[in-house]
């Protein structure tokens, strides 16, 4: 028996990293028994005769997890938002973050493509990101060399795991070939009838680069609804919680509460519109949400 992490996920296999060496292993039946699935990212307990033949025995245990994109004891996230083709949205953007701050994931924001908007496109675009860039690293791409990006992303972080996440068509393998050309991934070019992009990506693989563990991850046109309390999501918000101790009432969802210092906040536009829309709609999809019975 030996111990390593899974480094990729395809069609049933599991390949191991371990001690230098990688193993192609598969996972045993009780694992379905129990409803149990390794993800890249995890610790795992296996047993393998030779690099090619191996079994699963057992996942360790998880720090964290996502579900989009599917990965486990994750460090950080370059989170890959197009500001066109397709459109930037905010919505998925807040689903992304929430999600992230849930699973105590530290962000960083990616705008992508933005050398496609007008003068005046592009002015919006840096007021947006002047308002996340106080509670987030972000970076605007227009053509940075490589080693300014990797210097902006990965000059301060070392020995992490690293996903790279995103809508379908964002630029993540772009991304990831500007900061190691070598390892030339297939990209595509967004279909203009859908305004989204073709799934270049499609199996999880975690890559040694610059000293980290970085993952391509699959895209997705669309971010389930949040697995959380609607007590617990005002919490994920860093914006909302550096107010939250001026609202009148203690646990306030920010909603219909009288004298709520975030709703106070949104009104005097101090919060940016579309984030707080955003959150109430999140709220809203929570509270339609069916309940769960164990």
């Amino acid at each position: 028996m030996d111990k390593g992490r899974i480094i990729q996920s395809l069609s049933g296999y599991f390949d191991v990293l371990a001690h230098q060496e990688v193993y192609r292993t598969r996972a045993r039946g009780n694992f379905r028994n129990k409803k149990e699935t390794p993800l890249v990212g995890d610790w795992v307990e296996f047993k393998a005769d030779n690099q090619q033949e191996g079994y699963l025995l057992k996942i360790l245990a998880r720090k964290n997890s996502l579900i989009r994109p599917p990965m486990a004891n994750i460090d950080r996230a370059i989170v890959v938002t197009a500001c066109r083709q397709p459109d930037l949205s905010t919505n998925l953007l807040d689903r992304q973050l929430a999600a992230l701050a849930q699973n105590e994931i530290q962000p960083m924001l990616y705008f992508s493509k933005a050398d496609l908007l007008t003068a005046p496109e592009k002015e919006e675009l840096e007021r947006l990101v002047a308002y996340y860039q106080r509670f987030y690293p972000c970076f605007i791409f227009e053509g940075e060399s490589s080693a300014e990006i990797e210097s902006q992303f990965l000059g301060q972080v070392e020995n992490s795991v690293i996903v790279v996440m995103g809508q379908t068509g964002a630029g993540k393998s772009t991304f990831l070939n500007t900061i190691a050309p070598e390892l030339q991934l297939e990209t595509a070019e967004v279909s203009k009838a859908l305004s989204r992009g073709k799934h270049t990506t499609r199996k999880v693989t975690l890559r040694k680069i610059a000293g980290n563990l970085i993952a391509d991850t699959p895209g997705f046109s669309s971010f389930d609804v949040l697995d959380v309390k609607k007590e617990e999501l005002p919490l994920l918000y860093p914006d909302f919680v550096e107010l939250q101790d001026g609202c009148k009432y203690r646990g306030c969802l920010h909603l219909k509460e009288p004298k709520c210092a975030v709703k106070q906040a949104y009104e005097a536009g101090e919060i940016l519109a579309s984030r707080y829309e955003n959150y109430v709609q999140f709220q809203s999809d929570l509270a339609k949400r069916k309940p769960k019975y164990n």
